[in-house]
């Protein structure tokens, strides 16, 4: 049974039909009555013996009901039957384990109707298969759910808000007419309609104030498109939609900021003068090998190529851009906030209180485990929930599985580099020169693309992982089991997706050493060094490929792929039945339930934030290295959403609506990844890209305050008699090369130390990530303080709703009181003219008859109260 429980899961599967009308609802789908709709349907596998010859006494009789017998202290009205109703004789199955999965059903069935809830079930035909029994949420059990969730729904009383007016309303008018080409062709989504209904929390006692009664609970809000995926899904993946949306959106901007700094780069590559100095050959920077043995002196000139490109990305605009998605981070979130904020207004979630959820069935379980040892024990039972003691065993296990993780992403990022550095030395020994000459680029895009397959393998992997060890701390509630899960999960994603971009940006070549004294793994293998245009334009070539990569792969093969081959695996294992199954099958016609339920089941929101998660880490962290990964991102999202709309509407089973008002911890964490982006962005400028080594220079040691001589300032001398034995290449022309570091030249009475240059552009570089840091949360802070979460039309509408409601009630209770005058005024009336008048309880009686029928607009309800008096 998947829809296995006890009762108190009933109060949770009410919501979905509390809060929005059931698709199978709106299809017109009913009970064999042609009365009451379909509202839920639960799905059960079941197996019946084939011969009923067996002995008795091994199996136990009964009578199973498909709606038209009912059960014995069944709820379900009578003289409801379903056609061709059959009444089926099991003999009970002789697996032990089925009977107890019987039982366990029938008890949670039992608890549904207990519950009020109404229920119809299939007739088995089959010896085994899928049971199908549809539930129906009558008024009675709506109403009740709706006045204990407290769900606000409209009144009668509509007022007009305010519109508008100034900056406000021009920037409005501007955003909805931007935004115009890119909404849905629904008819209602133009009309900016100023009116509202005025909405308090459902009560029974004042169904008179609103105007219709019973499609208040199922459709009374159907209004928009944001609306409609509100009351078809439920606000949590409503909320998650209008998240994306407002991403993308703000993405836009991001991109259009992105693509001016990449052309600045590309406009301004032809006059930047290190470029043109590395690209000049009659400047002669004969430079050290960049292997042993095998690697030859080759001339820095060759490198020019990848010093334009490094120009591309590296260029004083990438300062101002780093800056600029700093500030957009946390406009994003502020800007997520108030539409959050707006979204709850609009869906009258404003009051919504935090419920009291009921513990997960394995937490129970094992509190149940603990009580009956503490009772064999005869220890008194003063602990009623599981303590630290009960979960220490998870806890370790915990962190030793996310250590042994970071472990195996650490592994598979080494191992990618001694690839690198193996394949580089493989590709150096080569006799061809065309092959020599593209060594650098061929082992970076195929390392990269290794570094990609491991990646992805590794996500699936370790969401697994993270559900198996979140069931180990055996959470209390879902809300915890589920913020465990993403906090684990989000961990072992974040550091298996961005340790290799870490590498490239904060580790590759600072730990390398110097000609003569260099690095050695394993003793044989020398540490790899950056390219002559700097790391920065290798970590935009990992980022890129690895980001793109990500998103194609997982959009076009997880999201899609996938899903259309698990449909053609279940379509064939469908023909693999046995044939009087399949005739049996093909002959009855197929209900809406019945296609429904082959479809894919809903695994939760997790997976489609968390991809979206990755991608702003990859916009934010790194995107001073790559300023069009936003346009990227755009892109991506545009497509995503249309895939996920189809997914959601067409692949996937309608998962249960559940209420909610935000989007939980993936906000701390989109606002954890903000902070963390500054410092990322700060160290990457400072330490990857050759901006400060260019303001040192140009501010402190240039001769005409330009950039000319930049190169050869930053090129160390080395004497090459000085290699180690064995190390240095055959040729013997050479007497010195250069090298990139500032280090002592050899005739110095230091050589090879770290030189006064060196310390002073560190010194800049620190005084810049702490300058950079600073400013731009001090500015951040500013933009939050400046944009209030709530927005002001909101906010005054919240007072004038409570003044209204206070006169709606205020006039109720005047209206009651002119109807109680009335009253006695008409029976003193009527005292004085009858000659046998009715006693003081008999006109109570007719009074308080009077005042039901006014309280009461319910006008299915017969009222046949009467006095045994009068």
């Amino acid at each position: 049974m998947n829809k296995a429980g006890s009762c108190a899961t009933v109060s949770t599967r009410l919501n979905l039909s509390l809060s929005l009308s059931l698709s199978l609802s709106l299809f017109g789908l009913y009970f064999a009555d042609g009365k009451r709709k379909v509202d839920y349907v639960l799905v059960y596998q079941y197996r019946r013996p084939s011969s009923l010859h067996e002995s008795p006494g091994q199996h136990r009789l009964s009578v199973i009901s498909n709606g038209s017998f009912p059960r014995v202290g069944s709820k379900e009205p009578e003289g409801v039957k379903e056609e061709h109703a059959e009444v089926v004789l099991d003999m009970g199955p002789a697996d032990p384990a089925e009977g107890e999965k019987i039982m366990i059903r029938e008890e949670f069935e039992a608890n549904l109707r207990e519950a009020g809830l109404e229920m119809e079930r299939d007739n088995e035909h089959k010896v085994h298969g899928q049971g199908f029994i549809r539930v129906h949420a009558p008024w009675q059990v709506l109403s009740r759910e709706a006045e204990f969730l407290k769900i606000k729904v409209p009144t009668k009383k509509v007022y007009e808000m305010k519109e508008d007016k100034g900056l406000s309303a021009t920037m409005s008018a501007v955003w909805r007419k931007l935004n115009q080409p890119f909404q849905p062709n629904i008819p209602h989504l133009q009309q900016q309609s100023r009116t509202k209904f005025l909405s308090h929390s459902f009560s029974r006692d004042k169904l008179h104030l609103c105007d219709e009664w019973f499609p208040i609970l199922h459709a009374w809000f159907l209004k928009t498109l944001t609306f409609a995926l509100r009351n078809y899904f439920g606000e949590k993946i409503g909320l998650y939609f209008a998240w994306l949306g407002v991403y993308t959106h703000l993405l836009a901007l991001a991109s259009l900021v992105g693509i001016i700094v990449f052309l600045y780069g590309c406009f301004t590559i032809d006059s930047n003068i290190p470029s043109l100095e590395m690209c000049d050959e009659t400047q002669n920077f004969t430079m050290c090998p960049l292997c042993d043995r095998a690697c030859d002196y080759w001339h820095l000139s060759t490198a020019c190529g990848t010093a334009r490109a490094s120009h591309l990305f590296d260029n004083p605009a990438t300062v101002f851009f780093a800056i600029f998605m700093s500030l957009w981070a946390v406009m994003f979130l502020e800007h997520w906030k108030r539409r959050q904020n707006s979204l709850n207004y609009s869906w009258n979630m404003t009051g919504m209180e935090e419920e009291e959820e009921h513990p997960r069935p394995k937490y129970e379980t094992l509190l149940l485990q603990k009580r009956q040892r503490k009772r064999r024990n005869r220890k008194k039972n003063k602990n009623e929930k599981l303590t630290w003691r009960d979960r220490l065993p998870g806890y370790f296990i915990n962190i030793s599985s996310i250590l042994l993780m970071f472990g195996v992403t650490f592994a598979a990022v080494f191992g990618v580099i001694m690839y690198r550095i193996t394949v580089s030395a493989l590709l150096a020994m080569s006799q061809d020169p065309q092959i020599k000459s593209n060594a650098r680029v061929t082992v970076t895009a195929t390392a990269v693309i290794i570094n990609l397959v491991v990646i992805l393998i590794l996500d699936e992997i370790y969401g697994s992982v993270a559900v198996w060890l979140t069931e180990l701390e055996i959470p209390k509630t879902e809300t915890n089991f589920e913020e465990r899960l993403i906090l684990k999960a989000f961990l072992l994603k974040f550091m298996n997706a961005y340790a290799p971009i870490f590498y490239v940006a904060f580790f590759k070549g600072r730990f390398a050493g110097r000609p003569g004294d260099y690095v050695y793994i394993f003793n044989d293998y020398r540490m790899e060094e950056c390219a002559p245009g700097g790391c920065l334009i290798e970590l935009c070539i990992q980022l890129s490929i690895i980001m793109l990569g990500k998103q194609l792969i997982q959009n076009n093969v997880f999201e899609i792929a996938i899903p259309k081959l698990k449909k053609l695996f279940r379509s064939l294992k469908e023909k693999k039945r046995a044939p009087e199954e399949r005739v049996e099958q093909t002959g009855r016609a197929l209900r809406q339930w019945h296609l429904d339920y082959n479809l894919e089941p809903f695994d939760g929101l997790t997976p489609e934030y968390m991809e979206m998660i990755i991608q702003f880490g990859f916009v934010s962290l790194f995107v001073a290295s790559f300023p069009l990964a936003p346009l990227f991102a755009l892109l991506n999202n545009i497509i995503e959403i249309r895939l996920d709309a189809k997914k959601f509407v067409t692949e996937l089973r309608r998962p249960d609506a559940v209420r909610a008002k935000d989007i939980g911890i993936w906000y701390n964490i989109l606002s954890g990844l903000g902070k963390f982006s500054v410092i990322i962005n700060a160290f990457v400028i400072s330490f990857t890209s050759d901006f400060i080594p260019r303001l040192v220079y140009q501010y402190m040691y240039s001769e005409t305050g330009t950039m000319h001589g930049f190169i050869d300032h930053t090129l160390s001398y080395f004497n090459v008699s000085h290699f180690k034995a064995g190390t240095a290449p055959a040729s013997s022309a050479v007497t010195v090369c250069r090298y990139k570091d500032y280090r002592e030249p050899p005739w110095s009475s230091e050589p090879y130390q770290f030189s006064r240059q060196y310390w002073a552009v560190l010194a800049a570089r620190l005084a810049f990530v702490i300058l950079f840091q600073n400013l731009v949360m001090f500015m951040g802070v500013l933009v939050a303080w400046v944009i209030p979460d709530v927005p002001k039309n909101i906010s005054e509408q919240l007072k004038r709703e409570k003044t209204l409601l206070v006169d709606v009630f205020m006039n109720e209770e005047k209206e009651k009181l002119q109807l109680i005058q009335s009253l006695f005024s008409k029976e003193a009336t009527q005292t004085r003219q009858q000659q046998s008048p009715l006693s003081h309880e008999c006109q109570m009686c007719q009074m308080l008859l009077q005042i039901s029928l006014f309280k009461d607009a319910n006008p299915h309800r017969q009222h046949t109260m009467t006095c045994s008096v009068c």
